[in-house]
């Protein structure tokens, strides 16, 4: 299907009057890294970085969508959707806009207009936050509803159907679910949650290395049929195991000979991951920041060695922001060839942290970084209707 811009005459003007304004937020995943599609642990929260659309209704059926970042204007009919062999940014509007008619809603056509300050390609789900903040404003202007876990369901397969890329349920949902200030341990088979506070005295401090992933043409899909292949085999002679999920490192260590070192590796990672999920989640409960660290320096040491989706330049960002004032550990986060670093720092330090990462790395790089310090922010919605002078 084509991507080319459909012509359909003016659109109404975003006045004060008839616009509504939505937004998702950005997703921050503490620890647990490639687990999510292997049906284990992740513990992710949100963050005031937003998806932020400006929504007025049509009295047809085209959705025409304005993306300030992209620079682009695309349009398309909700009666004309179906998946294109080389997606472009406006399939996840598409994707999002079929799977809600699917789900027996039928919507109206609507003019978006879509800003961000997610940085793309840089670990924080700036593709699940587009997808939350479309569902929302086409669902809330064509007068209809969904629970939280149902629309984060259905932007998931909005991905994996239009936009080509096999993700797992764990950013949609946390964007959809979690509530602010808290973190949100997700169990990725049966969707349970349970949320925890994140301390007074941790901050979350964000570092972009600005080294960009772009997921359908990275290896995140290699990693995925990595692990399938790992469960097949396993399998044979434990039919119980239908995911990495259902292995423990016991386990795992006593089958080691029936895979290859790749393999074994791949299933290392995602094994002593969801434990890892398990000790960190306590660890928050009980305020253990210091073990919450090392859990968080771990997690980075098995993606890069085990799972081999960090890179040099993350790497040394990460040892980086080790050496700095309070943190107490660091990782990549992200599907990973690239992106933000996730650094844990003690709340009286993190002035002096960010200082010493953001000087040290425009020394090894000649630039400056982006940084930011978590704000744990409200699941999608709407923030009421647009003002010419809101920011």
């Amino acid at each position: 299907m084509s991507n080319t811009p459909k012509q359909q005459g003016q659109s109404p003007a975003l006045t004060p009057d008839s616009a509504r304004r939505f937004r998702a937020p950005a997703r921050v995943n503490i620890i647990g890294e490639h687990t999510d599609y292997n049906d284990g642990l992740v513990l992710p929260t949100t963050t005031a970085l937003f998806t932020s659309v400006t929504a007025v209704p049509r009295p047809d059926r085209i959705v025409q969508v304005v993306s300030n970042d992209m620079q682009d204007t695309q349009s398309f009919d909700l009666d004309d959707i179906a998946p294109d062999e080389n997606p472009q940014w406006i399939d996840y509007a598409k994707g999002v806009a079929a799977e809600i008619e699917a789900e027996g809603i039928r919507l109206g056509g609507a003019d978006l207009q879509i800003e961000s300050d997610i940085p793309m390609g840089g670990g924080l789900s700036s593709s699940a936050s587009f997808e939350l903040a479309i569902a929302t404003a086409l669902l809330e202007i064509a007068a209809a509803s969904l629970s939280g876990p149902a629309i984060a369901k259905l932007c998931q397969r909005a991905e994996n159907r239009y936009a080509g890329v096999s993700c797992g349920i764990m950013d949609q949902y946390v964007i959809a679910c979690c509530e602010a200030n808290m973190a949100m341990l997700l169990d990725c088979r049966t969707l349970d949650t349970e949320q925890v506070a994140i301390p007074a005295d941790l901050r979350l401090l964000i570092t972009d290395s600005g080294v960009k992933h772009r997921l359908p043409v990275s290896s995140y899909n290699n990693r995925l049929e990595e692990c399938a292949a790992a469960c097949r085999i396993l399998a044979q002679d434990a039919p119980e195991v239908t995911a990495l999920r259902d292995l423990s490192m016991d386990r795992l260590e006593s089958r080691r000979g029936q895979l290859d070192d790749l393999l074994y590796r791949r299933c290392r990672h995602v094994v002593s991951e969801i434990q890892r999920v398990r000790d960190a989640f306590a660890a928050l409960q009980t305020g253990d920041l210091v073990n919450l660290g090392k859990l968080i320096s771990a997690s980075h040491a098995s993606l890069r060695d085990d799972y081999e989706v960090s890179c040099d330049v993350v790497d040394q960002l990460v040892e980086i922001a080790d050496g700095s004032a309070g943190v107490l550990g660091s990782r990549m986060v992200g599907a990973g060839f690239g992106g933000c670093v996730l650094s844990l720092v003690e709340a009286d330090n993190v002035d002096e942290a960010a200082c010493q990462v953001r000087q040290k790395y425009a020394d090894l790089t000649g630039d400056e970084p982006w940084m930011h310090i978590v704000q744990a922010a409200e699941p999608a919605r709407e923030v009421g209707h647009h003002r010419a002078n809101e920011q």
